[in-house]
C-alpha cells in the first residue's frame, strides 16, 4: 500500500535534532532537553541556535527568528512548504527521520522488559521489511518500554553506549545514551551501515560479504563524523549509507577522511538503501 504524503500536522512532529543530521549539522552541546548549533544560515564560532527537544522547535538567537521543522527546511533549502513537506516526506519512506511522540519536559523512555522477538505485530513487521525472523532474532530483541506511563513495544538494536534503538510499525525511538552499533566478526574489513535494517540487509543479500566483515550500524548519520577511532586498523571500509543527499555528503567526507574508504552503493543502485532495494524483489 502506498504510504500517505506528509501533511503538516505529521511534518511538525519529525525530530529537529535528526533532521539537522540529515542535513550535516551537528550539535556543538547537547543535554536531555535540548542541543546548540551554530547556525546553519551562517557561519559562526559560537553556537547560537538552539533547539528544543520537548517543544521540537528552533531558535536562532542570531537572527531572531525561529519556527519548526517545516519552517527550517523551507528556509534553508529555500523551499516552499510543498516542496518542505515532499522533502520530509522522503519519497514516502516513514522511517527516514525520528519522529518522536512530543515529549514533555518529564517524560522519559523506560525500558520494562526484553524478550527474544515473537510478537505477531513484529514478526509481520519483519516480513514486510523481508528479513528473517531466524536471522532478526540473532541481532534484534523485542523491547518493552513507557513513555508517560503508555506502554509501547519495538524491535530493538542494543547499542554500544548500552542504549536501544527502537523501531515498530509505526514510529523510531531511542533509549539513551545515543551510540553506534559496532558488529564485531574479527573481520580484516569494515562495512559502515545508517541503521539496523540496512545491517539485516545486507546480511540477507550478501551473507558471504557480512560474515568477512565487521559492521558499524550508525543508528544516526551525525555520527559518521565520529567513528575515526572505531574504522581504525581494519584494510578496507565498505560505506553503504543512503543514496540521498545527506548520504552523499556523508560519503564524501568519509571518502576524503579514509584513503582506504570505498564508496559501494552500487549494490543497490536505484534505490534508496538496501532494505529499500530487498523490499522491492520478488520473491523467486
Amino acid at each position: 500500500m502506498k504510504e500517505k504524503r506528509m501533511t503538516c500536522e505529521r511534518a511538525r512532529n519529525v525530530c529537529l535534532v535528526e533532521t539537522l543530521a540529515k542535513l550535516g549539522h551537528l550539535p556543538s552541546k547537547e543535554s536531555e532537553k535540548e542541543a546548540w548549533f551554530p547556525s546553519p544560515f551562517r557561519s559562526e564560532t559560537q553556537a547560537s541556535f538552539k533547539v528544543s527537544k520537548t517543544l521540537n522547535r528552533w531558535y536562532d538567537h542570531g537572527e531572531g527568528i525561529g519556527g519548526n521543522v517545516i519552517d527550517l527546511v523551507c528556509k534553508l533549502k529555500k523551499a516552499t512548504v510543498k516542496e518542505a513537506l515532499e522533502f520530509l516526506n522522503d519519497n514516502g519512506n516513514p522511517f527516514s527521520f525520528h519522529r518522536q511522540p512530543f515529549l514533555r519536559p518529564s517524560s522519559k523512555l523506560e525500558i520494562r522488559n526484553v524478550l527474544s522477538v515473537r510478537h505477531p505485530a513484529l514478526l509481520e513487521y519483519l516480513s514486510k521489511r523481508r528479513i528473517p525472523t531466524t536471522l532478526a532474532k540473532a541481532y534484534l530483541k523485542q523491547v518493552h518500554f513507557t513513555i508517560n506511563s503508555k506502554s509501547y513495544f519495538a524491535l530493538g538494536l542494543r547499542n554500544d553506549g548500552g542504549g536501544w534503538e527502537l523501531r515498530n510499525k509505526f514510529q523510531k525511538y531511542c533509549c539513551s545514551p545515543k551510540a553506534t552499533t559496532h558488529i564485531k566478526k574479527n573481520g580484516s574489513n569494515i562495512t559502515l551501515v545508517e541503521g539496523m535494517f540496512d545491517m539485516l540487509s545486507l546480511i540477507v543479500e550478501k551473507p558471504e560479504w557480512s560474515e568477512q566483515s565487521d559492521i558499524l550500524v550508525l543508528n544516526s548519520l551525525a555520527f559518521a563524523s565520529k567513528v575515526q577511532n572505531k574504522l581504525n586498523g581494519y584494510g578496507s571500509i565498505y560505506l553503504l549509507l543512503d543514496n540521498d543527499a545527506a548520504g552523499d555528503k556523508a560519503t564524501r567526507e568519509l571518502l576524503n577522511a579514509h584513503p582506504n574508504a570505498i564508496d559501494k552503493r552500487s549494490l543497490y543502485q536505484g534505490y534508496k538503501d538496501l532494505n529499500e532495494k530487498l523490499m522491492g524483489h520478488e520473491t523467486k
